[in-house]
């Protein structure tokens, strides 16, 4: 439906300026365009025994409340919306300038970036822009690795966004790397957001983890654990699968102070729901 309407404005707007969607078109030829549109208007008015199916997309395209519709439903939270609206200001407009902005943070995440504060649409803050991602699906996650690697400040504040409270470890971890996808290889990327998620799963659940005895750096034990097992239980390449047994083994020899049933727990839901950064 949005990109419908979509092509129906940006169709309007391209034939006002003398566009079509292959390319420049003469003065002529639009000239020809607008004849042949006034010659079809009849027979567009005949069409669904009487209705007039062009010029009810033309009244939608035109329709404030769903343009604001279509933006807030893709682009859950820019600064913009918060602020009283500059002279001119449509949600037309501004959805296209949010598509955009985010074909151009998928090609260069800075410069993407960029346009949403040169437009006015994203304040120049750390806050905002992880409102933005958090709120956003439409962003290349590739390149969105790449920008909070170089971001630190934005990723805290991304974190931060989470709440994990009553929520099982391997379901907050899935969660999470659906926000902010895990790296395709092991590093210090990786080993930084274990960590963050580990602070932050556990000032979630303070009460949780006094319970089991459990502190931020047996959680980024725990979490390191779940990723392997998800790799060796999903991965076709690894024949012998590790056994709920071993798992416990292995994994209390890392945090001793882990209760043997909760451990097995973790093992099932790997098992039955399957990995938690996929």
């Amino acid at each position: 439906m949005g990109q419908g309407l979509w092509r129906v404005a940006r169709n309007q707007q391209l034939q006002q300026e003398g566009y079509s969607e292959q390319g420049y078109l003469s003065r002529e030829q639009s000239r020809r365009m607008a004849a042949n549109n006034i010659s079809n208007t009849s027979h567009r008015k005949q069409v669904q025994g009487g209705i007039d199916i062009y010029h009810l997309l033309k009244d939608l395209a035109n329709d404030e409340l769903l343009w604001q519709g279509l933006c807030k439903s893709t682009w859950g939270h820019c600064s913009i919306y918060n602020k009283n609206p500059p002279l001119g200001f449509s949600f037309r407009k501004l959805y296209m300038q949010l598509d955009e902005g985010s074909l151009t943070f998928n090609a260069n995440p800075e410069e993407g970036v960029n346009y949403f504060m040169s437009k006015g649409i994203l304040d120049d803050s750390s806050k905002e822009i992880a409102k933005f991602i958090f709120c956003t699906r439409t962003l290349n996650w590739k390149k969105l690795r790449i920008y909070l690697d170089e971001r630190r400040d934005v990723l805290d504040d991304l974190v931060t966004l989470h709440n994990f409270r009553n929520q099982f470890l391997p379901n907050a971890l899935r969660e999470f790397f659906r926000h902010i996808h895990a790296p395709e290889e092991r590093g210090e990327y990786l080993e930084t957001l274990i960590t963050k998620f580990s602070h932050r799963f556990c000032a979630c659940n303070p009460d949780l983890m006094r319970e089991l005895g459990l502190s931020p750096d047996a959680v980024y034990v725990l979490c390191y654990s779940l990723i392997l097992l998800s790799i060796d239980l999903t991965s076709p390449h690894v024949k012998n699968k590790m056994s709920k047994r071993e798992f416990i083994r292995n994994t209390r020899r890392a945090a001793q102070n882990i209760s043997e049933d909760f451990v097995g727990h973790l093992y099932d839901n790997i098992y039955l729901i399957g990995h938690v950064a996929a």
